[in-house]
């Protein structure tokens, strides 16, 4: 198999898993909220796959997810959802990807910065969507929603990436190694 019919496979995987994960907490949009499933998809799929392929899959799950089950809605939450998993699985990938040393401090490193940007680029994102109505987008509003509402599911995803990318390498299917290669897309 080829490595670009490997990654485009992989990264179906990863678009399937965002678009049922998400069903899994759909009946309660508070444990959804906070447990954030369609995140990670994204995020294994910018550590996995490649930045390029984080940031497209980041990109297409809202908007293909609001198009088959009609959640989350278009305007604003859709929108602004794809703009932040862009930023989340491109910074992931590429931070990781052109780590010296692909590790657990490296992983780590890797999904804390693009956490934040993607959370900031959200942010950014709300204040333009709801500008266009006239509709305020408070400093309030930003740090509930990016971060007070999200502590269980950025907590979740600091366990369970690390751990699933460590099970991972003991299958061989992801190594941790030295990089001799420095920036590499």
């Amino acid at each position: 198999m080829s490595v670009k019919t490997k990654n485009l496979t992989l990264s179906a995987i990863f678009i399937a898993l965002g678009l049922v994960l998400p069903l899994l907490t759909g009946q309660l949009k508070q444990l959804g909220n906070a447990f954030l499933p369609m995140h990670l998809p994204v995020f294994l799929c910018g550590l996995i796959v490649g930045p390029m392929y984080g940031l497209t899959i980041g990109i297409i799950l809202p908007i293909l997810r609001h198009f088959t089950f009609g959640m989350p809605p278009l305007y604003p939450t859709a929108i602004s959802m794809s703009v932040e998993l862009a930023m989340y699985g491109f910074v992931v990938g590429f931070v990781y990807k052109n780590s010296r040393w692909k590790c657990i401090i490296a992983l780590y490193e890797s999904l804390i910065l693009a956490m934040i940007l993607g959370r900031v680029v959200w942010g950014i994102a709300q204040i333009i969507l709801l500008g266009i109505n006239g509709s305020v987008f408070t400093w309030q509003m930003f740090m509930a929603g990016a971060f007070l509402n999200a502590v269980p599911g950025i907590i979740f995803q600091l366990i369970f990436i690390p751990s699933l990318m460590l099970s991972l390498h003991k299958t061989g299917l992801v190594k941790f190694h030295k990089n001799e290669t420095k920036l590499v897309m």
